[in-house]
């Protein structure tokens, strides 16, 4: 659904569509929420994708994506290659911060800590085009 947002409009896309989006991300890559975003606002011929129900939609995919893989499940959405703006490991996403930075380091990335955050070492040189 698009709405007229100041000069532009805003998507505020379906919970799938940024899962679908999640998903698509390979192993050893990574993307961010605003990447995220500007997919979805060029699929819907809009000029900015909703920041608030990107963000909840990720949190929800990722939280989902947990339970299947505690019931054992194997394909799931992998929430760990989605990041913050420059690089910064979303510690609201199952595990935390600390969690998410061992899945990442399994598939060769490389997380610091910088103050409260962790941050993925050249996370721009990973980052796919979605």
């Amino acid at each position: 659904m698009s709405k007229r947002w100041g000069s532009g409009t805003v998507v505020i896309p379906a919970p799938r569509e940024v899962d679908e989006l999640m998903k698509s991300v390979p192993e050893g890559k990574l993307t961010t929420i605003n990447e995220i975003r500007a997919a979805l606002a060029r699929k819907h011929k809009a000029t900015i994708g909703c920041p608030i129900t990107v963000g909840i939609f990720a949190w929800v995919a990722a939280n989902a994506a947990e339970e299947s893989r505690q019931k054992g499940e194997r394909m799931i959405t992998p929430y760990w290659r989605t990041l913050k703006t420059g690089g910064v490991i979303n510690e609201k996403y199952p595990g935390g911060a600390e969690s998410q930075k061992s899945l990442l380091e399994k598939e060769g990335h490389k997380a610091i800590r910088k103050g409260r955050n962790y941050i993925v070492v050249d996370h721009q040189k990973a980052l796919v085009g979605i």
